[in-house]
């Protein structure tokens, strides 16, 4: 794709959208600071598409850390949009499951109610709706348990655990879709493409992989199929509490983006597949 404009260079997704679209222009944060909307708004004029691609994805941390992660995550991406919608060009922003309350054991569709439990997802929420607002051609789409071959991930915790202890203990009541950096990549960019071939195209999407699972189930495919020993002891999200709730129920209906797009759920265990591979050879 010609003149697009990535924000994030070192991410897990702005990686992966390095390699099927290398011409691309990708923003680190010593180009464009996420701290500074004005600044992310400018560094916009010329471009022909833009891809949020970066985020404050300290869970944890953004409780303590509320005015960073709500710049980072609300306030730039409302700056980019209306910057994207002056420009009169298509504006794609990656959100999360986050912005949902996690009850329930049903698949939650992009009118369902949203209810973050905490600061980072407040603040992805909060992004999104800056986005909507902004006017022009948007496209948000929620995603969730990203996860590739480099950078901070699940995948890549679990690996390095699983090497060196016998046992672990994983949740096993937070369900979800883990979804490949790659997939959400390649998804990405044909949204772009095709929202610049329709000025029609855009609203807010669910993307996620397939089959759900939870933490547990996910931990002891990686160790399977990585040849690892280690044993995966499922608990209870109420046995491992963190500084931040996380959501019980992380399961995104992804029927629109496959109506609008004709992009279906990738299957996750491919891409951990893929992911394994990559790894082994490097």
């Amino acid at each position: 794709m010609q003149g697009l404009l990535v924000f994030g260079r070192s991410g897990q997704v702005a990686r992966e959208v390095a390699r099927l679209a290398p011409q691309a222009r990708f923003l680190g944060r010593d180009q464009a600071d996420l701290t500074n909307p004005e600044a992310c708004a400018r560094a916009i004029r010329g471009a022909k598409a833009v891809l949020n691609a970066a985020a404050y994805t300290a869970v944890d941390r953004a409780e303590s850390d509320s005015e960073t992660a709500r710049a980072v995550n609300a306030l730039a991406p409302g700056a980019m949009a209306w910057a994207a919608a002056a420009e009169g060009i298509p504006f794609l922003h990656l959100s999360s499951d986050y912005v949902f309350d996690g009850s329930g054991d049903q698949a939650r569709a992009e009118d369902a109610p949203t209810g973050p439990l905490g600061v980072y997802g407040a603040s992805k929420l909060a992004g999104e709706q800056a986005v909507a607002q902004a006017g022009g051609q948007w496209a948000v789409m929620r995603t969730s348990w990203v996860f590739s071959a480099h950078g901070t991930n699940f995948v890549m915790t679990m690996l390095r655990l699983g090497a060196e202890r016998s046992e672990l203990s994983v949740v096993d009541d937070q369900i979800g879709g883990p979804t490949p950096a790659h997939a959400i990549a390649t998804a990405a960019l044909h949204m772009l493409d095709a929202m610049q071939a329709d000025p029609g195209k855009g609203g807010l999407y669910h993307f996620a992989g397939d089959p759900q699972t939870s933490w547990a189930g996910f931990a002891a495919r990686i160790m399977a199929r990585a040849g690892l020993a280690c044993r995966i002891r499922p608990i209870a999200s109420a046995d491992y509490p963190t500084p931040a709730r996380r959501p019980l129920n992380s399961r995104l209906d992804c029927a629109a983006i496959a109506r609008d797009f004709g992009l279906a759920r990738p299957d996750w265990r491919d891409g951990l597949d893929r992911v394994l591979a990559e790894l082994r050879a490097t």
